[in-house]
């Protein structure tokens, strides 16, 4: 098992395919560090050797912004977006779609479960 930028990387699987497991890095990303630390993509994590593994985090430390740090800067230009009150902030906010998506339909993701409003289910007759 390698632990690659805080994350154990699953051994059974081609190093492409395994580094998508850290936050911040794609299918694009994973393949372009791949490359960079010449390393075979189709090769399995577990048969990795420790210089190719060393190369692999060496990549990553210096040209990619990943896990914690990547995410508190999400979260921090989030918070910014609220604070100075623009219109993605206010959708951040309210828990709305920030990228101009419909909201009357398809916005379940979201806008959560739809709540019922009251008074439209008719009433139980009540037994007496």
């Amino acid at each position: 098992m390698a632990r690659i930028s805080g994350v154990t990387i699953p051994s059974e699987k081609q190093i492409e395919t395994a580094l998508t497991y850290i936050y911040g890095i794609g299918p694009k990303f994973a393949s372009n560090i791949v490359i960079a630390a010449r390393v075979e993509p189709t090769t399995r994590v577990k048969d990795l050797t420790e210089a190719e593994e060393q190369r692999l985090r060496e990549v990553i430390d210096k040209n990619y912004s990943v896990e914690g740090d990547l995410q508190r800067l999400v979260t921090n230009n989030i918070k910014r977006l609220r604070d100075i009150g623009s219109y993605r902030g206010l959708r951040h906010k309210n828990g709305l779609p920030v990228r101009g998506q419909r909201t009357r339909t398809n916005a379940k993701t979201r806008k959560g479960k739809g709540v019922a409003v009251g008074g439209t289910q008719k009433k139980a007759s009540a037994k007496t």
